[in-house]
């Protein structure tokens, strides 16, 4: 912990980094550890205008950021949170999420969760792989949805309920699966026969469940 508290405090004002740079692995240590430790530190990642990818702990003024997160919001096995207690959000893109989930035929307490469980409802969240927004789409998958702008609200939720709708189909309205593949992907569900012995996906799996069942419980509180 305080080699990388030392290492943030030398680097949290402004970071101008190539994002493959060893300063990188730095930054992310930094940011698990302050996460661990349940300091609300936020980390800025915008382009600057030479084209590099700059980090910062100040919130970027007059250029489009994104906030950096070194995974999904519940993907951490070591994570403190009760899961059963953790406040829950039925206002937040209530109509957006409710119309993408009737219109594909999702249950909208298990978008909810997913979007819960994903960016912690962070329109602008950006993961360490480089999944971005409420439903952590990575581009690739992004552009196979239609999706145009992962950060904008309406087309992430639309993607990312597309994308439940085609996985609860395609593993016969099984949420377990199709979460374990929303994580870890369909190809590792297909190899392991069901979900990856992955801890990160066991535990993802497991609190998009509890979430899915607390959201659908208040419903009436999100129409």
């Amino acid at each position: 912990m305080g080699s990388n508290l030392k290492c943030i405090n030398k680097i949290s004002r402004e970071y101008n980094l190539n994002i493959i740079g060893l300063s990188l692995a730095c930054v992310v240590l930094s940011i698990i550890s302050y996460e661990v430790n349940s300091k609300a530190v936020k980390i800025y990642t915008y382009k600057t205008a030479s084209g590099g990818m700059s980090f910062s702990d100040k919130e970027p003024a007059g250029v489009t950021f994104s906030y950096y997160r070194p995974d999904c919001y519940a993907c951490q096995p070591d994570s403190l949170v009760n899961w059963w207690k953790v406040k829950l959000y039925f206002n937040p893109f209530k109509k957006t999420i409710n119309t993408a989930a009737t219109d594909y035929g999702v249950d909208p307490a298990y978008v909810r969760a997913v979007i819960h469980a994903e960016s912690h409802f962070n329109p602008k969240a950006i993961s360490k792989q480089g999944a971005q927004g409420l439903m952590q789409l990575m581009p690739a998958t992004a552009k196979s949805l239609g999706v145009k702008d992962a950060f904008v609200a309406k087309q992430n939720i639309q993607g990312g309920v597309k994308h439940l709708a085609r996985l609860l189909k395609k593993y016969r309205g099984d949420m377990t699966l199709a979460s374990a593949a929303y994580n870890a992907g369909e190809g590792a569900v297909r190899k392991y026969g069901g979900i990856p012995p992955y801890k990160e996906t066991e535990v993802y799996v497991e609190r998009v469940n509890i979430l899915q069942q607390r959201y659908d419980r208040f419903a009436h509180l999100s129409k």
